[in-house]
């Protein structure tokens, strides 16, 4: 079996970001689906990295994924790999491991060592959009628990991102944390992210004061390049501290685990390299006694599928993320949609990914730029 074409889908979801969905033909008329990573100003540039590696997909045997992954960073970008490269790379990965699954009538998961569970757990993100109160948050949250999920992720820092807060931000971010606590009980796990944006000082003194209402995790409180310093805010707080969803490739991982700088690492399949390369940064953190939570802002069809059969061939897995502001595009555009149940998902057993996308359903949702961001505030106020 040989790829025969590559074919790009940016679409835009009508929240969050712009979408970008790759699909590979191949001789035998199988076709392969995959998700890459975005970021709204930068998905452009992804598509642009797809239509560069197409030239080099096309007359490939699919089931080679490794060498042609490997060849990529290798041969294509001389290992100067970036998000978009590894965003791209992520895409393709999947929809090979796709048409390997469909050529042999098996489910991903079947390749990769078989299931170890046979549902995934998932938090609720992208559910407090526009609530920056406590009154908001509180007043959101037990809607999210209503859906069924028994855990729900979300930034409580008001303002801008900035690396040096006042004590006021400082207090109105536990704030936040203690209005959700009260709104959802002591039985829902909160999931505090903090989005790589605060100095090592401002990361302790929050995570000491929201110790109390018992967050699941406290993600990516420093910068994810300066391991030292987030090894530093892990030593000082007694929450766990996550990391990972802007480390690419096994590689960028190796330094955080050496260091002991992290108790959960998430790494995105959509942008970490790929299927193949989650699991092998899975494997790694295993003997450090580190879980794997994988990050996942995608739509909640391709890269979800792909989250999910990797997911459920790691013994140390811990959960995953799911956008309730993404699931209706998703149903929209989902042959076969994916259900939340009483907060888990069930792996698929199909052959391949197990998820198929409407192409007419796609062609409905057009890209879109989103408005340019104002940096009259940070010029006023300062970095």
């Amino acid at each position: 079996m040989k790829i025969t074409d590559v074919h790009s889908f940016l679409v835009h979801p009508g929240a969050g970001k712009n979408l970008c969905f790759v699909k590979l033909d191949t001789d035998e008329g199988i076709q392969g689906w995959g998700e890459c990573y975005t970021q709204s100003d930068r998905d452009l540039q992804v598509v642009a990295h797809v239509e560069q590696m197409k030239r080099y997909l096309i007359g490939r045997d699919p089931a080679n994924i490794k060498h042609f992954t490997q060849m990529a960073y290798d041969d294509i970008v001389g290992r100067s790999g970036a998000m978009d490269f590894y965003s791209a790379l992520s895409g393709l990965e999947q929809a090979m491991w796709d048409i390997t699954g469909k050529s042999l009538g098996a489910p991903v998961h079947k390749l990769l060592g078989g299931a170890c569970r046979s549902r995934i757990r998932v938090y609720a993100n992208g559910w407090s959009d526009g609530a920056k109160t406590p009154e908001a948050l509180a007043d959101k949250a037990p809607q999210v628990i209503e859906r069924g999920f028994t855990a729900l992720k979300f930034d409580p820092i008001p303002g801008p991102w900035r690396t040096y807060v006042s004590k006021d931000v400082e207090r109105q971010t536990v704030d936040n944390v203690r209005a959700v606590r009260q709104a959802v009980g002591p039985d829902i796990d909160i999931l505090i992210e903090m989005h790589r944006r605060l100095a090592p000082m401002h990361a302790t003194r929050i995570a000491r004061s929201i110790e109390e209402y018992q967050p699941f995790w406290y993600e990516e409180p420093v910068l994810a390049e300066n391991v030292d310093a987030l090894a530093a805010v892990k030593r000082e707080v007694n929450i766990p501290v996550v990391t990972g969803e802007e480390l690419y490739t096994k590689f960028e991982f190796r330094e955080v685990l050496e260091k002991q700088a992290a108790d959960i690492l998430n790494p995105d399949v959509c942008n970490v390299g790929g299927i193949l390369e989650l699991k092998e940064i899975a494997a790694m953190a295993e003997p450090y006694f580190v879980v794997i939570s994988p990050h996942n802002y995608n739509s909640t069809t391709i890269g979800l599928a792909a989250t999910l059969q990797c997911s459920t061939c790691i013994p140390n897995f811990l959960i995953t993320e799911y956008f309730v502001n993404l699931e209706s595009f998703g149903e929209a555009i989902a042959v076969n949609p994916f259900k939340v149940v009483d907060g888990y998902i069930s792996v698929p057993d199909g052959p391949g990914l197990g998820m198929e996308l409407d192409e007419e359903a796609l062609g409905q949702y057009p890209y879109q730029p989103f408005p340019a961001r104002s940096l009259r505030q940070y010029f006023e106020e300062g970095p």
